[in-house]
């Protein structure tokens, strides 16, 4: 059966069920949707069997669609990932490198050096800052924000960077409610959360201890998070550099507790694989050295 079917027809036939769509999928092969459209037709005719049912409105995979595209999915992965090792042989860096990380200007710019020192590499960057299913979805790299232990899963953590946080609030929000001298304190006060990453609740400190906290301002940015705590809205946790600034001309307040939150971490997560791609071990040694000539600010120590 193998020698009777093109690979092309298995890559067109994934593509577009990933996307549901012949002119998604061919914009993502960078095909014709002629060609797309094709491929799938010619499996589906040397299979003697329909893969995709398709209406005037929308696209629905069968139950043979779906049993073959969860079948061969690894197995075009362990194909290019292969493909790819056996690149390295050369002299450059190349291949398609896939990452989702934080819309942070920093991290977008020690981006675009590594693709500048290695042009033979093909990027493609989606933000998002609470990516759960990236890897799952063919991502080479997921790099994501955590407080407190990470949860089991057969992805590897490497942590990039650590900052160390603290709890602020507004002087005149302390006029409203009184100085918190311990979590249960704080729990019943007005807090700032996250609406997507850390999924907001609970608070997590240090020596395992949690609290869930009131909110009713939350929000998906450490820039909005911030703002908010200077207009007196909440109690936020902040990385320490972030707000040591505000709190030396006293338009915050540290919040000294019983104990310290835990330490805002940027992880970066590959396949549980037993070494990482060339290519995303390349990225992330660069990453490391960048970061390390980074100031607190993450401005470019001159």
């Amino acid at each position: 059966m193998i020698e009777k079917i093109e690979l092309q027809w298995l890559l067109s036939f994934q593509a577009v069920y990933e996307q549901l769509s012949f002119k998604r999928a061919a914009e993502q092969r960078q095909l014709p949707t002629s060609n797309v459209s094709r491929h799938v037709a010619l499996l589906e005719q040397q299979l003697s069997l329909r893969l995709l049912e398709r209406t005037t409105r929308k696209m629905i995979p069968t139950a043979a669609g779906k049993q073959l595209y969860q079948a061969i999915t690894p197995l075009t992965r362990a194909m290019n990932d292969a493909l790819e090792e056996a690149s390295l042989h050369g002299d450059a860096l190349s291949g398609h490198l896939k990452i989702i990380m934080p819309d942070l200007p920093f991290l977008a710019e020690i981006t675009a050096n590594f693709c500048l020192q290695h042009p033979q590499i093909q990027l493609s960057c989606d933000t998002q800052l609470n990516p759960s299913e990236g890897l799952l979805e063919g991502f080479d790299l997921v790099l994501r924000f955590g407080r407190g232990p990470l949860e089991d899963s057969g992805w590897v953590a490497k942590e990039i960077q650590r900052w160390p946080s603290c709890v602020v609030a507004a002087p005149q929000l302390l006029k409203q409610h009184r100085l918190p001298d311990s979590l249960d304190e704080l729990s019943k006060a007005p807090c700032i959360t996250s609406l997507s990453v850390l999924q907001g609740m609970p608070w997590r400190f240090k020596n395992n201890q949690t609290i869930q906290v009131q909110s009713s301002y939350k929000v998906n940015s450490g820039y909005m998070a911030k703002a908010a705590a200077l207009k007196g809205l909440g109690f936020a946790i902040l990385p320490t550099h972030a707000c040591q600034a505000d709190i030396e001309n006293g338009s915050l307040i540290k919040i000294d507790l019983n104990c310290q939150p835990e330490d805002l971490v940027l992880y970066a997560f590959y396949s549980g694989k037993k070494y990482p791609l060339e290519k995303v071990r390349v990225f992330l040694e660069h990453l490391r050295l960048a970061i390390m000539d980074l100031d607190s600010d993450g401005n470019k120590v001159s």
